[in-house]
Formats: structure tokens, sequence, C-alpha cells
């Protein structure tokens, strides 16, 4: 049970966005950037940085629902979200993917973490700093946004149907902001 009255049935960040619109809406808006806006990181590999990010800071509403989104968009490379998020050294994601993730990792952790050898790494495998740039703010912001869902108790769902719904909806129409319930 949510720690404040939110709209019934609504999950995680969405029931804040819409008990706080004046705030929701920027929240929504800046994920609509990070996650779908221009980018050289694909709209998959950014939603598997939230997702892993999510799942760091046990965050079981939002990174459910990112890998479900980020299984939608990997299509035939789907299988990258369940090794990322089960152990991501083992994976077999590109290793420019790899080391982005690893550099959110440590953003999640404390962003004086990364270090210029975390920096170093991602430079040699391809990254530019517009995707380092990138990378360390989705991971700062779903950090926010994990402990603001789970910071108020809002609703997380346990139907896995709900997750696959979620996933096609956010990979289809990206991040709207939700409408009151009347």
């Amino acid at each position: 049970m949510a720690h404040i009255k939110l709209p019934e049935g609504i999950p995680g960040i969405r029931s804040l966005a819409m008990y706080r619109p004046e705030t929701g809406q920027y929240i929504f808006e800046l994920v609509q950037i990070l996650l779908r806006g221009e980018s050289s990181i694909s709209e998959a590999e950014r939603e598997l940085i939230a997702a892993y990010v999510s799942s760091r800071n046990n965050c079981n509403y939002c990174m459910k629902s990112h890998a479900a989104a980020a299984r939608f968009l990997f299509g035939d490379k789907q299988h990258w979200v369940n090794e990322v998020l089960t152990d991501i050294d083992q994976s077999t994601v590109p290793q420019k993917l790899k080391a982005l993730l690893h550099i959110a990792g440590k953003v999640q952790i404390l962003g004086k973490e990364v270090k210029e050898e975390d920096i170093m790494r991602a430079r040699s495998v391809g990254a530019n700093d517009r995707e380092i740039h990138d990378t360390v703010l989705i991971a700062a912001s779903f950090s926010m946004f994990n402990r603001y869902a789970d910071g108020l108790a809002s609703w997380t769902p346990t139907d896995p149907g709900h997750y696959e719904e979620t996933g096609r909806r956010l990979s289809q129409k990206g991040y709207v902001f939700p409408q009151p319930v009347n």
C-alpha cells in the first residue's frame, strides 16, 4: 500500500505523476528525451540501461517495465536483457554497451565511483562523449525515479502480463504523460 493516497490501480511512477502532474509532466518529458530522443545509443540499449540501474536499485516495477520494453525493442536479441540482469560480465552484449552499463552501475552507487579508467574503457570500445554523457544522465535519473517510486511505496503489479503489455506500449508509444482516471 502506498504511503500517500495515489490514484487507484495506476502502478509505479505513473501514479505519482498523476498525483502531482505539475512535476510529473516534466519527468515524462525527460524520460521521453532520454529513452526516445535522438541518440547513437539505440532505444533498446537505453531501455536496458534503465532496467539495469533499476535492477541494481531493487525497484521491481521500473526494472520489469524497462526490461520488457528493451525486450520488444531488441527483437531477436532480447536474450541480452536477461543476460545483463543476471550477470553483466558473462553477457554477450557488445563491448561498448557493456562498458556503458558498467559506467551506469557505478553511477547507481555514487557518481564519484566513475573513474577515468571507466571512461577510457568505454572510449576504447568506441563510445563517444555524448554516449557517455547520456549513459550517466540515464543512470542518475533512474536512480532518482526508483527512489521516488519506492520511497512512496507506489503500487507494483505482480502479474507478468502487465509488464509484457507495458513493454509493448512503451516500445511503440514512448513516454506519454498519463491522463487522469475519470
